[in-house]
């Protein structure tokens, strides 16, 4: 800045530059509150929405709590309509299609789990819905598809998982009496160190040498 002789001469300066630039000085300034001002609301705005889905998940858990299956159902729907982006209508899918098994509408449920995977963008939400979705597979024998949402997985994101798919994929291959492949799954499973004491009772189940009865004399 240049350095003037006198203070009127700095003053004088100063009004030649806000005759030219007071403009876009204001101009600047109420941007400055809008964009402030708005962002302010927006912080609002998306904490009440927050606020209002967390609520809506609680009651639908309360509701579930009770067993009340159309309460569950309308909540989760409502969160799923209203509240799409959030965590909790994502959870709430989950529920839903557990509410459908519950009522014996499988092939909904499928539909929900299977949206889920599709376009979610949570690991852990694909995951889940993916297991469940296989487990709904192995109970409509539809084997082959369960199959190929296993070989799906990513391993790259299914660490925590890996141990579940090898359950089921083994479970799977029992129920296709594929055995050997079955106690290859089940023993991965426990290969990864997670798997339940679940799964060694299958793998002995299916590695005990079969009963042959003696001839009678």
């Amino acid at each position: 800045m240049a350095i003037y002789d006198t203070e009127e001469e700095q003053i004088e300066q100063f009004k030649r530059w806000w005759s030219v630039n007071q403009t876009s000085v204001i101009i600047g300034v109420i941007t400055a509150i809008v964009i402030v001002s708005g962002a302010n609301f927006w912080q609002r705005y998306q904490q009440e929405i927050r606020t209002q889905a967390s609520q809506a998940f609680q009651e639908m858990l309360d509701n579930a709590a009770k067993n009340n299956l159309d309460g569950v159902e309308k909540i989760a729907e409502k969160l799923n309509k209203e509240y799409a982006s959030s965590a909790y209508a994502q959870f709430a899918a989950l529920e839903l299609a557990k509410v459908k098994v519950q009522k014996g509408d499988l092939e909904a449920a499928k539909a929900i789990l299977d949206k889920q995977i599709k376009t979610t963008d949570s690991d852990e939400i694909k995951h889940l819905a993916r297991l469940r979705l296989i487990e709904l597979d192995i109970a409509t024998k539809q084997y082959e598809q369960g199959l190929q949402l296993i070989a799906s997985v990513d391993p790259a994101t299914s660490e925590g998982f890996a141990a579940n798919y090898d359950e089921l994929q083994g479970d799977i291959y029992v129920a296709m009496d594929r055995l050997d492949e079955a106690r290859t799954a089940y023993q991965s499973a426990i290969r990864t160190g997670q798997a339940t004491p679940l799964i060694q009772f299958k793998l002995d189940d299916i590695s005990a040498p079969a009963f042959t009865a003696t001839p009678a004399k």
